[in-house]
């Protein structure tokens, strides 16, 4: 499914494969959901094949990859875990943090590119403006990966003598400065580890907050691209991923599995290979189509153009899109599998259930729908949606 030759070389290529393993061989025992977090030695060693350095600028350290390559290594991760591939996937934090001062992102990777980043943007906690920056205060949730975070971003809406003051920003501070509330308890995905994150007034300087959206000014092609697009998709390619390590579970499934009523093999049945057939092109296309919308923008961001709104809107409906077929593509390995397939404990119920939980996200809404029609006919969509 995978090419991910143009990222790296061979050894990187086979320590990403090494790695994979062990992530598929640690998550089937549980280890990463029992415990609702992913363990700190993954987290090191997703440093350590690149995938928080991959989007960084080579001028601070970091690789620079294009978002197709970043979203190609976040499959392949996915199809080991799903969890894993979702707090691997905020290695796109530079679209975040790109909109701190130049003199702040010298700061934050003096000393290396691989810095992991966990957010609990909403609601927006209020915080005192000082002479000094702001007094952060609050309690965010859905903070996936602040387990392994070395720094964290919380949302704040300014104040001064109780008076909003300006948009909402991002306030950024070192993660042991922060209280992780382990809430996290989800039917999937539950190792990301998307617990609350508490803080109690921290003062942040001026220098490590930004205005949340606002355009970064660093000159690299990779802040000229739409971030909330790429936000959008670095969480539907885990949903892609599982579902790709669904089909390829039941392709070695299939061929040896006979029903306990003496019925043919799995693999035997024209339903099977019927449906089967089916169900992989509606994936194979729903992911063309969504690396497709990506690279059109990439190669006109590259261009020196300005992606056109259809363009935009097309990356955005086709996550929505990929994301649900990645579901139904789930579900319906797990029906072809069987009554094994039905315990809880059973790989195609851990795809099916974090292949939902991706769609549940609001990226993926129906909102998407509304507002990709919308300019399908000419007309303005929702503030927020490009």
């Amino acid at each position: 499914m995978n090419d991910l030759s143009k990222v790296f070389n061979s050894d990187q290529s086979g320590a990403v494969d090494i790695l994979c393993q062990e992530i598929r061989e640690r998550a089937v025992t549980g280890e990463f959901d029992d415990q609702a977090y992913v363990s700190q030695d993954i987290i090191e060693k997703l440093k350590k094949i690149g995938v928080y350095r991959a989007l960084v600028p080579k001028r601070f350290g970091g690789m620079e990859v294009s978002p197709s390559e970043f979203c190609q290594l976040i499959e392949k991760l996915s199809m080991a875990d799903g969890s894993v591939g979702w707090v691997a996937s905020f290695g796109m934090s530079p679209a975040y943090l790109g909109s701190l001062p130049e003199e702040t992102l010298n700061i934050l990777y003096k000393n290396s590119p691989d810095i992991v980043f966990a957010g609990g943007i909403f609601p927006p906690q209020p915080a005192e403006i000082t002479d000094e920056g702001v007094v952060v205060k609050g309690r965010w949730k859905f903070s996936s990966g602040c387990m392994g975070a070395d720094i964290v971003g919380v949302g704040i809406s300014p104040r001064k003598d109780n008076e909003a003051q300006g948009l909402p920003r991002m306030a950024v501070m070192p993660a042991k400065k922060v209280k992780v509330d382990m809430t996290w308890d989800t039917v999937g995905l539950k190792g990301t580890g998307s617990h609350d994150l508490v803080v109690d007034n921290v003062l942040v300087t001026k220098a490590w907050t930004f205005v949340r959206g606002e355009p970064s000014k660093l000159p690299e092609p990779f802040f000229k691209y739409p971030s909330l697009s790429l936000a959008t998709q670095v969480l539907t390619v885990v949903g892609i991923g599982v579902a790709a390590a669904a089909l390829e579970e039941f392709k070695l499934l299939a061929p040896g599995k006979s029903s306990i009523t003496g019925g043919a093999e799995i693999a035997n049945r024209p339903v099977t290979q019927y449906e089967f057939a089916q169900y992989e092109a509606e994936f194979k296309a729903a992911r063309t189509w969504f690396y497709q919308a990506m690279d059109i923008v990439w190669q006109e961001i590259l261009a020196g153009n300005q992606p056109t709104e259809q363009q935009i809107s097309d990356m955005r409906l086709s996550c929505t899109h990929a994301a649900r077929v990645a579901a139904r593509v789930a579900r319906k390995m797990q029906m072809l599998a069987g009554m094994t397939a039905i315990y809880s404990n059973n790989i195609f119920s851990r795809f099916v259930n974090d292949t939902n939980v991706v769609t549940q996200h609001a990226f993926m809404g129906d909102a998407t729908l509304l507002n990709a029609g919308s300019i399908s006919f000419g007309l303005k969509p929702t503030p927020g949606y490009l």
